[in-house]
């Protein structure tokens, strides 16, 4: 087959993996949306078996007594996820399917090009989503986060489609400075410290969200299959941790590179300022959790305004800003 016919397939493999992750989605809303009636039809009973309680032991001795309110729905919080539901298996498994779909896609469109299929931003986005789902089916082999499929299959079939529509390109020779082992090893790590970042990202705002139903603040009858808010912070941190650690070697491993293509380590471009931006951001988020204190949605906030900085770096400095870069859509 010819360079052409291959990366036709690979983008046919990518339509079939966002359409999995589609369904994937829809069968994860349905589960919370099934998950929520279910807290709602037991509140009733819990209610009534309280009042059937307090009416029994009034009338064994005598007296009247009242009783006692029932708590809110945010008191029922779990600190530990409930056991995985049907649907919530069923949106795992196409998850996984979508995955080696997605896989599939960018082995083709490597094979296609003869090179590491990450050299625009279209590529990168590529497998870059594909990280994400990666990271996400990681994590759950030590720690059960499939209450984050809708968030992980929505957030990656909008990012896929978005790059497939907008930023696709034909397979092109790669310009000089980007023919060098660095463009494996830099951009890689990037798009892993990028994966990482996600899932975290998405667990800051289980944990906003849980935080405010705990405080009775908020309905959202879902989130009682949710871990508590505290669980959600630390396995957050831990998830960024890592992010971190990726990330930092992506900006050094980014200033090697720039050296040996443009003779000097850094340079200001925008595109080494804002990837400087997101590491003190991440850096000051780890910094503060573990000295400062900073817990609960202090903490929460600087992780998704860190995730926020990735995208913004990803997409408006990539499209907007001219720099070093530009010519790489990198």
């Amino acid at each position: 087959m010819t360079p052409t016919t291959i990366a036709a397939y690979s983008l046919l493999a990518v339509y079939s993996a966002a359409a999995v992750y589609v369904i994937a989605f829809i069968v994860s809303v349905v589960d919370l949306a099934r998950r929520s009636s279910e807290v709602l039809a037991a509140q009733p009973l819990a209610a009534s078996a309280g009042s059937v309680s307090a009416a029994g032991a009034s009338a064994s001795s005598g007296t009247t007594v009242a009783a006692p309110p029932r708590p809110p729905a945010a008191a029922s919080a779990t600190a530990v996820a409930s056991p995985a539901s049907r649907l919530q298996r069923v949106a795992f498994a196409l998850t996984v399917l979508g995955f080696v779909i997605h896989v599939a896609a960018i082995v083709l469109r490597g094979v296609a090009a003869s090179r590491a299929p990450w050299a625009n931003m279209f590529e990168f986005a590529l497998t870059g989503t594909a990280v994400i789902v990666g990271v996400y089916l990681l994590v759950s082999i030590w720690r059960d986060v499939r209450y984050l499929s809708a968030y992980i299959t929505g957030l990656v079939t909008l990012l896929l489609m978005l790059a497939t529509m907008n930023v696709y390109v034909d397979i092109v020779p790669l310009p000089p400075a980007l023919q060098s082992a660095w463009l494996v090893v830099h951009v890689f790590v990037a798009i892993l410290g990028t994966g990482f970042f996600a899932l975290g990202a998405g667990l800051s705002i289980a944990q906003l969200l849980q935080a405010r139903r705990e405080a009775g603040s908020s309905s959202l009858r879902f989130l009682g299959g949710f871990p508590g808010s505290e669980t959600l912070e630390n396995l957050a941190y831990r998830v960024n941790v890592i992010g971190f650690a990726f990330w930092t070697f992506t900006l050094i491993a980014g200033a090697i590179w720039a050296e040996h293509a443009w003779g000097r380590y850094w340079g200001w471009d925008t595109k080494e300022v804002w990837t400087f931006i997101i590491w003190v951001v991440y850096a000051g988020y780890i910094h503060a959790r573990a000295t400062r204190g900073w817990r609960g949605s202090r903490s929460a906030w600087l992780a998704i305004v860190g995730f926020t900085a990735v995208l913004f770096n990803f997409t408006i400095v990539n499209l907007f800003f001219k720099g070093f870069h530009a010519y790489s859509g990198l």
